[in-house]
């Protein structure tokens, strides 16, 4: 195993202080941000010493390349964006507030996804579908290294999926702007232009997530350790355990527990570093 460490600004100190703890034989840059730590062996002072320096850390199996995964699956909101988009909807009715505070705890595990689901649509019954459209244009960000990614994992020929606990709306667009292959979430009831409270068919909570990513992996012939996937709330957990290397993105720390990899510092595209 290497270790591989990434940092907006990855200070030499810390860099050669991480080395001496570890034992690293060498120390490689393989992108301007990010270094490779070799024949490192584990030491219970890495989680800490990165924290102190602003860096990103991961444990990577050294003869693994980007082009052995075959499949990369990614949650929506708080993930490859920067909203959670049912808040910024919710804004628009002035109950932001409250569903922001469902939401939350949704993300930290404490209360049922379809249970917590369900009451925040509820709350946005009578609202103009324009509003959709609102958040989607003047809301919505890619977080940081989403385009790179897409285009590193596109270049080196692996499938990706976008699911969602969110909306069809969002997940739609995103997928034709960002070439996923495929692309799941909820959808909103509309009748006669407005939101009615309610989703239609079933919701894609954490397990169906799980199922989504086992149905497109086994169509692909895929083994789980050739698939990477990304999330940041608890109802990522079930995806994760499915996957081969799980990339907790800004992540609740019930997430991070499950993580192969936390990413607080750098970008999306950080995870192409791990396997460069």
């Amino acid at each position: 195993m290497t270790l591989v460490v990434q940092g907006l600004d990855v200070d030499t100190v810390a860099l050669k202080s991480l080395a001496r703890l570890t034992a690293a034989t060498a120390i490689e840059q393989i992108h301007p941000q990010a270094f490779r730590l070799v024949g490192a062996r584990h030491d219970a002072g890495v989680p800490t010493l990165c924290a102190q320096a602003g860096l990103d850390w991961a444990w990577v199996d050294s003869s693994r390349k980007l082009n052995d995964f075959g499949l990369f699956v990614t949650d929506m909101d708080s993930t490859l964006i920067n909203i959670e988009c049912i808040d910024e909807i919710a804004d628009m009715q002035g109950l932001k507030t409250e569903v922001a505070e469902i939401t939350e705890a949704a993300m930290r595990g404490e209360i049922d996804f379809r249970e917590s689901l369900s009451r925040r649509v509820a709350l946005l019954a009578g609202l103009p579908e324009q509003a959709l459209e609102a958040v989607y244009t003047q809301r919505l960000q890619l977080n940081p290294g989403a385009e790179r990614l897409m285009r590193g994992l596109q270049a080196a020929g692996i499938r990706t999926m976008l699911v969602s606990g969110g909306f069809t709306y969002f997940t739609r667009r995103l997928q034709h702007t960002l070439g996923f292959d495929e692309a799941w979430a909820n959808e909103l009831e509309i009748v006669d232009g407005r939101l009615t409270g309610r989703v239609i068919g079933d919701i894609v909570d954490g397990q169906a997530k799980a199922e989504h990513l086992q149905r497109y992996r086994d169509q692909l012939g895929l083994q789980p350790a050739q698939v990477i996937c990304a999330g940041d709330g608890a109802n990522d957990i079930p995806m994760f355990r499915a996957a081969g290397f799980g990339v907790a993105y800004r992540a609740k720390p019930i997430l991070r527990e499950e993580a192969d990899c936390c990413l607080n510092h750098v970008g999306l595209d950080g995870i192409l570093t791990l396997f460069g």
